[in-house]
């Protein structure tokens, strides 16, 4: 078998095979373009969600810090005030025992006095 073509058949055939080489090269870039542009759209929706929950994050941060802020604040005056409001135990105990040393001492006295018959 034996096939013959002239040369200008031979560069139509040449420029239509790289015609069509160009227009799928061109098809399939364009399809990489779409969906490069598809993936930056969904990434900047994710971005911006991304964004509004940090921001509210951040907000309640902010007012838990400022909540915080206030606990601290009202525990220091309460430190400030409670020794003036409040006894200390040791101080409780020991204001206690000398108390109850002298009800001892003045029974005692009265038990001596019963005794000897003053009373």
């Amino acid at each position: 078998m034996r096939v013959e073509m002239e040369l200008w058949h031979l560069i139509t055939l040449l420029l239509a095979f790289f015609s069509c080489v160009g227009v799928f090269g061109r098809l399939l870039l364009g399809q990489f373009e779409k969906r490069q542009q598809e993936r930056f759209a969904a990434q900047e929706v994710a971005r911006k969600e991304a964004q509004a929950h940090w921001d509210e994050r951040f907000a309640s941060l902010d007012n838990s810090a400022k909540e915080w802020a206030r606990v601290e604040r009202d525990f220091l005056e309460f430190k400030a005030v409670l020794p003036m409001t409040y006894v200390i135990r040791d101080d409780y105990v020991r204001n206690q025992t000398v108390i109850e040393a002298k009800l001892d001492a003045l029974a005692l006295r009265l038990e001596n006095a019963q005794l000897k018959g003053k009373l």
